[in-house]
């Protein structure tokens, strides 16, 4: 995964080095949750190796971490299970560093003015 050259200049050689292809895969489909991806996708858009994004996949569906229909993967939307796991936290940090935290009243703002119909009532009222 590339950065921007400001992260590159003020990041120390430790802190560049310590998210995993595990990880970076995570935080990628964490970034675009409303989407799943094949594994060759998500290799090109992260700028990570075929072969070890595949892996990846593997061990975060063992760990119940990404869902797999066919030849495509998305994050699970077990928000709780998410929130517990290590690599998660430690991608969402890396990208709220690098990008900065997620404004939840931008969203909102940007928001279809009726739930998408496959939301149940109780999820409507979050």
């Amino acid at each position: 995964m590339s950065i921007d050259r400001e992260t590159f200049e003020r990041s120390e050689a430790g802190e560049l080095t310590d998210v995993s292809t595990t990880e970076q895969v995570l935080g990628f489909l964490a970034a675009n949750e409303d989407r799943a991806f094949k594994a060759s996708e998500i290799a090109a858009r992260a700028e990570l190796d075929v072969g070890s994004v595949s892996t990846a996949l593997t061990r975060l569906k063992r760990r119940n971490l990404v869902e797999h229909k066919g030849t495509y993967w998305a994050i699970t939307s077990d928000e709780d299970r998410l929130a517990r796991s290590d690599g998660y936290e430690r991608a969402t940090a890396l990208f709220n560093e690098q990008l900065g935290p997620e404004d939840r009243t931008e969203w909102r703002a940007h928001a279809p003015d009726e739930p998408h119909p496959s939301l149940e009532e109780a999820d409507r009222d979050r």
